[in-house]
């Protein structure tokens, strides 16, 4: 279904190989001799916590990137992390609730629709340190955070969106590319905006004139949702059958529905995911799947969380570039002898123009 809202102004797998794997995020910690990042004890009383939205932490993607970021910090302090699934919206604030009750010293709370919850409880328990994923916990719209001792952890993705829109403008063969998201929130529609100006940037460069289904800037295709259920397929399936070759779905698990909409349509069609790299976090993706745009939401967590548990927590926020290695594009694969050499050549020169100012792509985070 194609639907125009008001978007709401909320604050927005490793590194390997060949430029299509940039997944790392900033500057890893320094590694003192012996494997350990800090010349510190591991605090044994110091309880680390995460909470999920509806996703769950198997979602294959956004979920499951930021707990697995956790766990390692958990592990690196030699401590247990306490992990809470919700499957409501209704429980977002009773689970960070139950885990303020429970004594947990630092609490992720994964993406945006956690956020009010959020702010909430770090302005009651100031002595928690709180991990905001994917938001700038700014519930007012004044461009300050509503409480101090919350670290947003936000990504430029619209800077990696548009290396795979150059990509996909480039590897289509019907001239037609497609995007949809969930819901029509910042978060995501960064990606298709990013997807979007790396197309038409591919159209100015080579003269072309490669079409892009489901986001046109400003209004575009959602599911009104992050489930992959008959209406995110039904999205998919529109988009589909208007020529596309390529497909970006913006949302956790409704790439699943794009991924089953490729298979019944019986055509030669490139899934792009987002977040995680599918290839690897879901292999039944491996024969479909150009690439995924990634946000180094495991790292950007780990470090987050460790630094909690070190004692030098810094709740200062965090966005995630393509300069800083926070975002960025997953290998190639399976596709790699299927892209163009040269194709695949100005992809990488033109994530070093990015970076270096030569080619500007815009976003609510870079403004």
């Amino acid at each position: 279904m194609s639907i125009s809202t008001t978007k709401k102004l909320l604050g927005a797998t490793v590194a390997a190989g060949m430029i299509f794997a940039l997944s790392a995020c900033g500057q890893a910690p320094t590694e003192k001799p012996g494997g350990t990042t800090s010349d510190k004890p591991a605090a044994s009383d110091f309880l680390p916590c995460i909470v999920s939205d509806m996703g769950g932490f198997d979602d294959k993607s956004f979920n499951q990137l930021s707990f697995e970021g956790a766990q390692k910090a958990a592990d690196e302090l030699g401590v247990k992390l306490k992990d809470v699934q919700s499957n409501a919206e209704t429980e977002y604030g009773p689970n960070i609730t139950n885990l303020v009750d429970e004594g947990c010293n630092a609490i992720v709370a994964v993406g945006f629709a956690l956020s009010a919850a959020t702010v909430e409880a770090a302005n009651a328990n100031p002595d928690i340190d709180f991990i905001l994923v994917d938001d700038a916990a700014d519930n007012d719209f004044d461009g300050k955070k509503d409480a101090e001792n919350v670290k947003p952890l936000l990504y430029d993705t619209a800077q990696a969106a548009f290396l795979a829109g150059y990509l996909s403008a480039g590897y289509s063969k019907t001239g037609k590319v497609g995007t949809y998201g969930g819901m029509e929130f910042p978060t995501v529609t960064i990606f298709m905006d990013g997807y979007l100006q790396g197309v038409n940037y591919y159209n100015e460069v080579k003269g072309t004139d490669v079409k892009v289904v489901g986001w046109d800037g400003k209004t575009g295709s959602f599911t009104g949702g992050f489930e992959a259920n008959p209406d995110a397929k039904q999205v998919a399936v529109n988009i589909l059958n208007q020529g596309v070759d390529v497909i970006l779905p913006v949302g956790g698990p409704i790439y699943q529905s794009a991924q089953q909409a490729i298979k019944e349509s019986g055509k030669d069609i490139a899934l792009i995911g987002a977040d995680a790299d599918l290839f690897v976090t879901d292999p039944s993706t491996a024969d479909v799947v150009l690439t995924s745009v990634l946000k180094a939401m495991d790292l950007s967590t780990y470090q987050a969380l460790l630094a909690s548990g070190e004692g030098e927590f810094d709740a200062t926020a965090y966005i995630g570039t393509l300069d800083n290695e926070g975002v960025g594009i997953a290998d190639l694969h399976n596709f790699s002898d299927k892209v163009d050499s040269g194709l695949q050549d100005e992809v990488k020169q033109l994530r070093q123009d990015i970076i270096d100012g030569k080619v500007e792509v815009t976003s609510y985070l870079s403004k």
